[in-house]
C-alpha cells in the first residue's frame, strides 16, 4: 500500500532531521579539541617541571615522571583517535585531500574497529598506570602499601584487556562471516 503524500513528506521531514542530528556531535568533538589542548599544557608543564629539578631527583622520581609524560601522549592519542575516528564514522567524512600525512588508520575505520582501538588504548593506559603504582610500591617499600588498591588496578587492567581480546574476537568473527558469504576470504584486522 503507497503512503498517501502528506505522510510521506512528514517521514522525509522526521528523516531528514535524525539524519542532521548527527552533527550535534561536533561541538563535543570541538570540546574535545580543546580538552587535547589542556593536556598539551599539562605535559608541557610536567616536562618543565622535570627539567628543572632532575638534579635534584632521583632515578625512580625520574622514571615516574617519565611515565607520567607517556600517560599524556598515550591519553592524548586516545583523544585523537576519539575526535578524528568518531567525526570521520558518525558525524561526517573527512575531505583530506591529497594530504600525504593521512592517518592511514583511518582508511579500514568502523565503529567495530574504532571499539576495538579505543579497548585496546584503554589497556595500555592502564598498563602504565599500574607501572607507575609498581614503581611507586618500590620505592616506598619501608612504608606500609595499599595491597588491596593494587589487587583493584590489577583487575581492573585485566578487564580492559579481556575488553580488548573479546572486542577483537567478535569484531573478526562480524568481518570473516560477512566477507566469507560474499567470497572474499577472511579479514585481517591488524590496524
Amino acid at each position: 500500500m503507497k503512503k498517501p503524500p502528506v505522510i510521506k513528506g512528514i517521514e522525509n521531514v522526521i528523516e531528514e532531521l535524525i539524519f542532521a542530528a548527527r552533527w550535534l556531535q561536533a561541538p563535543v568533538y570541538l570540546g574535545l579539541i580543546v580538552a587535547t589542548g589542556i593536556y598539551v599544557y599539562k605535559f608541557m608543564q610536567e616536562l618543565v617541571h622535570l627539567v628543572t629539578t632532575v638534579n635534584e631527583i632521583n632515578e625512580i622520581s625520574v622514571m615516574l615522571s617519565i611515565l607520567g609524560l607517556i600517560d599524556v601522549s598515550m591519553v592524548m592519542n586516545l583523544l585523537i583517535i576519539v575526535i578524528i575516528g568518531g567525526y570521520t564514522i558518525f558525524t561526517s567524512r573527512i575531505d583530506f585531500g591529497e594530504a600525504e600525512d593521512r592517518p592511514q588508520w583511518l582508511d579500514h575505520m568502523d565503529s567495530g574497529i574504532l571499539k576495538i582501538k579505543l579497548a585496546s588504548s584503554l589497556a595500555s593506559i592502564s598498563g602504565v598506570h599500574l607501572l607507575k603504582t609498581f614503581i611507586d610500591i618500590h620505592e616506598e617499600a619501608s612504608a606500609d602499601s595499599d595491597f588491596r588498591s593494587v589487587v583493584i588496578e590489577i583487575i581492573i587492567h585485566i578487564v580492559f584487556i579481556v575488553s580488548a581480546l573479546l572486542l577483537a574476537w567478535v569484531e573478526r568473527i562480524l568481518h570473516g562471516s560477512h566477507h566469507s558469504s560474499h567470497g572474499a576470504g577472511q579479514v585481517d584486522i591488524k590496524h
